[in-house]
């Protein structure tokens, strides 16, 4: 059994990637996992550092609850919708705020071995668009999903990362999206 924590990174709620989340959370648990989910929309908290990193913000309840989640996690599934070029604002914040310098001394103090925290945990970074997935990689070079996965979760010591794209979000019907939502709950169930 793994221990996974899904994060939908969006103000909105009731929205798409909300749905994309539960899926993921129906097919994980159909398969015995435990399963923490956070929808940043419904959380109490402040997503802006307000002295950036020159002083320790604390943690207002929710984001102690994910960020101690996200710790016991085995496996972290992220999900966000392509805004302006990148991730909502929401989940950028939210990023930064669990992952402030206090857990990131943590982890420095065993030097060259300073990421034993997030080693052997894996992710899976679930995005939607309203352009092709396709064109967004090509033409865009995924830059949200590679700061994502190579700036953040990498960096960190999280690996593999897999991603999904579902563009052209608002072309498709919605028998495609009820399609997709039956795919993500089989990724759910597969997580080993």
């Amino acid at each position: 059994m793994a221990r996974i924590v899904v994060i939908v990174g969006t103000p909105l709620q009731d929205s798409y990637c909300e749905a994309i989340g539960r899926a993921y959370q129906r097919g994980a648990e159909s398969s015995g996992h435990e399963v923490r989910l956070f929808v940043l929309g419904e959380m109490n908290f402040e997503p802006v550092l307000r002295e950036g990193y020159r002083h320790e913000q604390p943690l207002e309840p929710d984001l102690v609850a994910a960020r101690e989640a996200f710790i016991a996690a085995g496996h972290v599934v992220l999900i966000f919708p392509l805004w302006c070029g990148d991730m909502p604002a929401i989940m950028k914040g939210f990023i930064e705020r669990i992952l402030q310098p206090d857990l990131l001394r943590i982890q420095r103090s065993g030097g060259r071995e300073s990421w034993k925290l997030f080693k052997n945990k894996s992710a899976h970074v679930i995005m939607t668009m309203g352009m092709p997935g396709w064109f967004y990689r090509w033409y865009f070079g995924a830059h949200a999903l590679k700061l994502m996965k190579r700036n953040i979760l990498h960096f960190i010591g999280i690996k593999p990362v897999r991603s999904t794209i579902f563009g052209t979000i608002e072309a498709v019907g919605d028998d495609k999206r009820k399609e997709w939502l039956r795919t993500v709950e089989a990724m759910g169930h597969a997580v080993e």
